[in-house]
C-alpha cells in the first residue's frame, strides 16, 4: 500500500442503507428501484454466483434496506436521522423482527478446521441451498454484527445539504460522509451568513 492509498474499510449493513443516496441533481437516488439497478448493486458488492437476481429478491432487498434504515436512525438518536426517510421510518420493533428473521433463514454450522501442523480456525458452515436466502441472511447478519459491534457508536447521519447517506465517524473532527459534503456544508454556511436579511 502506498503512503497516497487510503484503507476505507466498508460494512455491508451501511453499503445496503447507502443504496438511497443524492443523485447529484439535489433529489434523491434508489439504487434498488429496478431490477436492473437491484443486479447493477449486487454485482459490485458480491460474487453473485448462485445468486438469482429477480424481483422478489429485489424486494427482498428493499425491505431489509427500510429496517436497516430505521435501525441506524435509532443508533444515531437524539442525533436527527437521514431526511431520505425520516418521515417513513418503519418501526423500531418491526425492523428488528424484519431483521431477526432474515438472519434466521440461514442455519450456519460451526465447524472446527485443524491442518497438520497448522492453527485451528472456525468455519461456518451452511446447508441452504438457495443463493438468493443466504445473500439476504448474511447481510442481515452483517448488519447485526454492525449493529451490535464498536461501530454502532460511530454511525452518523450526514447532514450536509442534499445528503441522504449514513456513515461511521473515522476521526474527531468527522461531521460528514465525505469531503464533497463538507465543501458544500461550508458553501452553504458562507451563502446563509453572506446572504442574511437581503431580499
Amino acid at each position: 500500500m502506498s503512503n497516497r492509498e487510503v484503507r476505507v474499510e466498508r460494512w455491508p449493513a451501511l453499503e445496503l442503507a447507502s443504496t438511497i443516496r443524492h443523485d447529484g441533481n439535489g433529489g434523491v437516488a434508489d439504487d434498488l428501484a429496478t431490477l436492473e439497478g437491484a443486479t447493477h448493486w449486487l454485482h459490485q458488492q458480491v460474487d453473485a454466483v448462485n445468486i438469482t437476481v429477480d424481483e422478489q429478491l429485489r424486494s427482498e432487498l428493499v425491505e431489509l434496506r427500510r429496517a436497516i434504515r430505521a435501525l441506524f436512525a435509532h443508533a444515531v438518536s437524539p442525533a436527527p436521522p437521514s431526511r431520505a426517510d425520516a418521515n417513513r421510518l418503519m418501526p423500531l420493533d418491526q425492523a428488528l423482527t424484519h431483521l431477526n428473521a432474515a438472519a434466521a433463514r440461514e442455519a450456519i454450522v460451526p465447524q472446527l478446521t485443524w491442518p497438520k501442523g497448522g492453527t485451528p480456525r472456525t468455519d461456518a458452515l451452511s446447508t441452504e441451498p438457495d443463493g438468493n436466502v443466504r445473500l439476504i441472511a448474511a447481510l442481515a447478519r452483517a448488519t447485526i454484527d454492525f449493529l451490535s459491534g464498536p461501530h454502532r457508536e460511530q454511525l452518523r447521519a450526514c447532514h450536509a445539504p442534499r445528503c441522504v447517506r449514513y456513515f461511521v465517524k473515522t476521526h474527531g473532527r468527522q461531521e460528514w460522509c465525505k469531503p464533497s459534503c463538507a465543501n458544500r456544508a461550508r458553501a452553504a454556511r458562507h451563502y446563509q451568513r453572506h446572504h442574511t436579511g437581503e431580499l
